[in-house]
């Protein structure tokens, strides 16, 4: 598990150790002026499209025999489409807006955690000089980049590291353990995107509490709804599940192995039915038999079909979730955080699911999906059995990274 992502960092670390202790041999007391770090976040210029305001269609001329009333149906069934699609696309634009919202927030508190990590106005210590720092840290780079590690992740963990090596005092005999406690520090500022109990969150709030999950297909997004009913179970909850993926074949059927092996109930439609209808039969079902929380599968759909995400928008204002889960491939690197952005800007995306971990050799996805949509990662898979779902805790990534 992320040998890869392993092997990069422990090259960045003794390459930096043997420049470290070479200085630290010749006896030479190097003070770099200390220079400001910009912590500051460059955001590109969001090409919107256009909302609709403004734009006149013109309506086909009727004919000489058209009734009145069935000008006016067809005049006011336009006016309804133009409306509503001028609405999604609002909506779209002001999730961007808080997309980019959440990610400068993000990265502030990040700064913040390193300002508390390091010592301020302490006296520069002996060590490397600027010039070999930028080049261990291009190599370093180069090694995150090929771990799929997604590039705004990479900018702050280079970051962490000059800030807290200006800070830091260096031993002779404790060179490594330094350096490593440094890599250990910036790799967990990454971490700590956002935090969630997601047992205390489900006990909190109103039954049934409707969680819908999206994702592309092959993520592992039915297992993952297997999963988490089996883990309500373990905990003394009921839930339900949805059969909201109509399009893909054999995908009802399959959702319905996992829930009869689970032994929870399952809410069906034929193939090709609405989604959306699927969702509300589900949820009134729940309000009947007064089941805890609602499992909703949606279709796996590209992130970048839009009438599918459209669909998928349409889903999220009938069922109305309490908590809209993203289900993500680690082996899919950084087109999963890729999708994990989309999914945000079209639904809003309230914390992620990372799935085949286990066999995930680079960790570049682990390290990178939460990070960047500042949304918290609540689950990795580790398996194929329905218990082999565990709660994701920063401590387990770092001992996995860093272990001996």
């Amino acid at each position: 598990m992320f040998k890869f992502l392993k092997r990069k960092l422990k090259k960045f670390e003794d390459k930096l150790e043997d420049e470290l202790q070479a200085e630290l041999e010749k006896g030479i007391e190097t003070v770099e002026p200390e220079k400001k770090v910009e912590g500051s976040v460059e955001t590109q210029d969001i090409v919107r499209k256009p909302t609709g305001e403004g734009v006149k269609e013109e309506l086909p001329k009727p004919k000489s025999e058209m009734r009145a009333d069935r000008r006016a149906e067809r005049l006011a069934r336009k006016n309804k489409i133009k409306k509503e699609k001028r609405k999604r696309e609002e909506q779209i634009d002001k999730q961007i807006e808080k997309s980019i919202e959440t990610e400068l927030q993000h990265t502030l508190q990040t700064r913040k955690s390193i300002e508390k990590t390091v010592k301020k106005g302490g006296k520069p210590s002996r060590g490397i000089s600027e010039e070999k720092l930028d080049d261990l840290l291009w190599n370093l780079e180069i090694g995150l980049l090929e771990s799929d590690v997604a590039y705004s992740v990479i900018e702050s963990i280079k970051q962490d590291i000059k800030e807290e090596i200006k800070h830091v005092s260096f031993e002779r005999s404790k060179v490594g353990a330094i350096i490593e406690n440094i890599l250990r520090n910036a790799i967990s500022h990454v971490l700590k995107s956002g935090e969630m109990d997601f047992m205390d969150f489900i006990e909190k709030c109103e039954k049934p509490v409707v969680i819908m999950f999206v994702g592309v297909n092959g993520s592992g997004k039915t297992l993952s709804i297997a999963k988490i009913a089996t883990l309500l179970k373990k905990q003394g909850m009921s839930s339900v599940m949805a059969a909201g993926d109509t399009f893909r074949a054999g995908a009802i059927e399959q959702l319905g192995i996992h829930a009869d092996r689970v032994g929870v109930k399952l809410i069906k439609h034929g193939p090709g039915a609405d989604p959306a209808a699927v969702a509300y039969d589900a949820i009134e079902h729940a309000k009947a038999k007064h089941k805890d929380v609602v499992l909703l599968d949606t279709a796996g759909r590209m992130q970048t079909n839009v009438n599918l995400m459209d669909e998928m928008a349409k889903i999220k204002r009938v069922a109305k979730p309490d908590l809209i889960l993203f289900v993500g491939d680690a082996l899919a690197g950084n087109d999963a955080v890729d999708q994990a952005k989309r999914f945000n800007e079209i639904v809003g995306i309230d914390g992620v699911i990372l799935t085949k971990v286990d066999t995930d050799a680079k960790g570049g996805s682990a390290l990178s999906v939460a990070y960047t949509i500042g949304k918290p990662l609540l689950f990795v898979g580790i398996g194929q059995k329905y218990e082999d779902q565990i709660p994701f805790d920063a401590q387990w990534m770092m001992d996995n990274i860093f272990e001996k």
